[in-house]
């Protein structure tokens, strides 16, 4: 009889390390029904609503714990934060115990570093996803509790040596809206391009500003759809402009895929969905972040305009009219956003996972 599996997925803060994890977990759970999953997250973030909606087509729950971080900077959260992070680790310890999981699972954050170690402690193997070209803090803590670590660019493999592998970064293929249902949902002509704009799961003020104070000229050539943010709206939905704070994960790519052209910052989710969906695009990282580096390889290979946010209000608006004047450029871009991810990142993901429970 073939043994049941029970994986444990970590991550959260924001949906970048999240939407990983739930792709490889619904592989998972089609390569082998008889798995089911528990997803460690904080008490605070996206992570919990991401598993909820996921959780209607898998075995899935979700559990909080504490959630500390390390700033690389003075901050008196960081003495605060040790006594949280010490409370996850038995916290861990705990759940780790009760639940008996095969394997534990992380794309990053913070929330995990408690979990994995704990999992080193009670010697359950451990699988860490690298999704960004620039390793951050929490996945350098881990790297040393991991028995394998997939990373999505070749640039990365140096940092982890013999424990890296190389697999692209997973992507959940939603079922997409048609175009022209997406267009009648925000009461946009289909007829007229549509460009879609956004900050990333929490928004940007600095692109939000720049939209509301060139609203009037890019609506003279263009229709856009604007997800500012929670809390971030500055004006009001209009013939051609349709502002929302948030959109659902669904909801979010097939608006990605019915647009000419993406405005958006350069996480890794956002360019792997980019690249899944041979979208143009124009990336603004956040600045001093792990996003520069995203962009830079993008930018390199001729994958998207790269645009600094010192720069959005002198070149943003004559940018994406540049764009979307032609179709030669836009197609080009399209053309090396596809081959940006590698392709089969989750089947490949999942057999490496299954090789550590086997």
């Amino acid at each position: 009889m073939v043994k049941q599996l029970k994986i444990m997925l970590s991550g959260g803060g924001s949906g970048g390390p999240v939407i990983p994890l739930l792709a490889v977990a619904r592989e998972l759970y089609a390569v082998r029904p008889d798995t089911t999953f528990i997803f460690i997250g904080g008490h605070i973030g996206p992570e919990k609503s991401l598993v909820v909606e996921a959780a209607r087509s898998l075995p899935i729950i979700f559990v909080p714990i504490l959630s500390g971080r390390w700033r690389r900077y003075w901050s008196g959260h960081n003495f605060t934060d040790l006594f949280n992070i010490g409370g996850a680790f038995f916290q861990s310890i705990y759940l780790l115990k009760k639940e008996r999981p095969d394997l534990v699972m992380s794309a990053g954050a913070f929330v995990s570093v408690p979990l994995v170690w704990a999992a080193k402690f009670l010697n359950i193997p451990v699988l860490i996803h690298q999704q960004d070209v620039r390793p951050g803090l929490a996945n350098r803590l881990m790297a040393g509790a991991a028995k394998i670590i997939t990373v999505t660019f070749e640039e990365s493999l140096k940092v982890y040596g013999a424990k890296a592998t190389l697999t692209g970064n997973p992507f959940i293929s939603p079922v997409l809206t048609a175009r022209e249902d997406v267009f009648k949902s925000y009461n946009l002509d289909v007829n007229r391009p549509m460009v879609l704009i956004f900050g990333g799961g929490t928004g940007a003020s600095a692109i939000n500003e720049v939209v509301t104070n060139n609203l009037e000229q890019l609506l003279e050539f263009t229709q856009v759809v604007h997800v500012s943010g929670h809390g971030k709206a500055n004006s009001s939905s209009r013939p051609g402009y349709y502002v929302t704070e948030f959109l659902a994960y669904e909801k979010l790519v097939s608006a990605m895929a019915a647009a000419d052209l993406v405005v958006s910052r350069s996480g890794l989710a956002t360019i792997t969905e980019l690249s899944a969906l041979q979208k143009p695009s124009i990336l603004i990282p956040i600045p001093q972040s792990q996003q520069e580096d995203n962009a830079r390889i993008c930018g390199d290979k001729g994958a998207a305009i790269v645009l600094q946010q010192a720069d959005l209000n002198n070149k943003l608006v004559s940018e994406i009219h540049n764009l979307l004047s032609s179709e030669t450029k836009k197609q080009a871009l399209a053309t090396a956003m596809s081959s940006i991810n590698a392709k089969g990142a989750v089947a490949k993901i999942v057999n490496l996972a299954l090789s550590l429970v086997k």
